[in-house]
């Protein structure tokens, strides 16, 4: 790991920088039912999230005027947990700053398609943990503890608030 977990900025750019580089996760309305959590494509901006969407998507309906959300992601050896404050955002400077091929592909009518938007997630918290060692170190911690009747020393955990 070689992360102190109590490095708050430490811990809070290793979040930003894992979601920057692998994008995706699942995203979910607080309260809504099961079927209203889908994969989407993220992109960091300070501690907001920005999504693609089309306004006619059940998720987006179901945001409205906003709602609270949180976003799941796993990297390597980072699970997170973030939640915010969802809303809807036309905003065209950020369709044409985050539009790619990934984009393009879900939304054939490109960028001026009148149902594109964006959905913001304003994160207010996350909840993260940092494993160490890989699968060798799983196994091993995993047997110790049963043979020393403990849990598993994997890793750490951390909560941090934005704003």
């Amino acid at each position: 790991m070689n992360l102190d977990m109590n490095d708050r900025t430490a811990v809070e750019r290793r979040l930003w920088d894992e979601i920057e580089r692998h994008q995706v996760g699942i995203l979910g309305i607080v309260g809504a039912d099961v079927h209203h959590t889908q994969p989407m494509t993220a992109f960091v901006e300070g501690h907001d999230l920005w999504f693609f969407t089309r306004a006619d998507t059940d998720l987006a309906r179901r945001v409205g005027e906003g709602h609270e959300a949180i976003f799941v992601f796993q990297a390597k050896d980072l699970y997170a947990c973030l939640s915010g404050e969802l809303t809807l955002s036309h905003d065209e400077d950020r369709i044409a700053r985050y539009w790619n091929a990934v984009a393009a592909a879900w939304h054939p009518q490109g960028k001026d398609d009148p149902l594109l938007t964006m959905m913001r997630l304003a994160c207010r918290e996350a909840e993260l943990w940092i494993t160490d060692g890989g699968p060798m170190r799983f196994a091993w911690e995993i047997a110790m503890a049963n043979a020393r009747k403990h849990e598993p020393h994997l890793g750490g955990k951390a909560n941090l608030r934005f704003h």
